[in-house]
């Protein structure tokens, strides 16, 4: 197979598996809250950006077109924050995995108004810069891909084990939910069979005292 062939099947591989990130743009009503998740496995980089779209080119945009933005974990501990902001970026890795959300609040007015906002987040692969490390390493097109592509690789295989951890703790709670409904059941079965056993101690003793026994 020739280089030129190589260098092409490489560009797609890379194309196939490296789409970890989600660029949208969406509308944001006053006062209104619009919150994006991302799940992110552990010690995994991520950056993201945000603006908002100016429907007239060439004027500002109102003061009160503005936005409240806060990145948090899945554990409620803040990653980025910015009030009353037109455009903003973030970046960290991950201390701990799970659902990631940033969300957008749009201030209230009394004038009701919708925002457009473009947002982007990208992570592992996707989040790293590339351009950097080939000017860092000056190395050529080739060599650039092929480390893409073992980094892709590397982050599939990671996300994996990450995919397999996230499914040996859905069955273990799985186990502990139905362990608990079998004691819940039996209680309850103990409960109904006392009653029962009550109700009939109770009728027989009505009628023992009516003489109908």
């Amino acid at each position: 197979m020739s280089e030129s062939k190589i260098i092409i099947n490489v560009f797609i591989i890379v194309g196939l598996l490296s789409i970890t990130g989600q660029s949208m743009r969406f509308e944001l009503k006053s006062g209104h809250t619009k919150c994006i998740s991302e799940d992110i496995k552990n010690n995994a980089m991520t950056i993201g950006k945000y603006s908002l779209i100016n429907p007239n080119e060439g004027y500002p945009l109102p003061d009160n077109h503005k936005v409240t933005v806060k990145v948090t974990s899945p554990h409620g501990n803040a990653y980025h924050s910015g009030d009353n902001v037109e455009s903003g970026n973030f970046a960290f890795t991950a201390a701990e995995a799970g659902d990631y959300s940033a969300c957008f609040w749009a201030l209230e007015d009394k004038n009701a108004f919708t925002l457009t906002i473009d947002f982007e987040w990208k992570t592992g692969v996707a989040a790293k810069d590339w351009s950097k490390i080939a000017k860092k390493g000056q190395v050529d097109t080739m060599e650039l891909e092929l480390q893409k592509l073992y980094d892709t690789v590397l982050s599939i295989h990671e996300e994996m084990f990450y995919l397999r951890e996230r499914e040996e703790e859905m069955q273990q709670l799985n186990r502990q939910t139905n362990s608990r409904m079998a004691v819940f059941s039996f209680f309850s079965l103990i409960v109904c069979v006392s009653v029962a056993g009550l109700q009939l101690w109770h009728l027989k003793t009505f009628f023992e005292r009516k003489k109908l026994l």
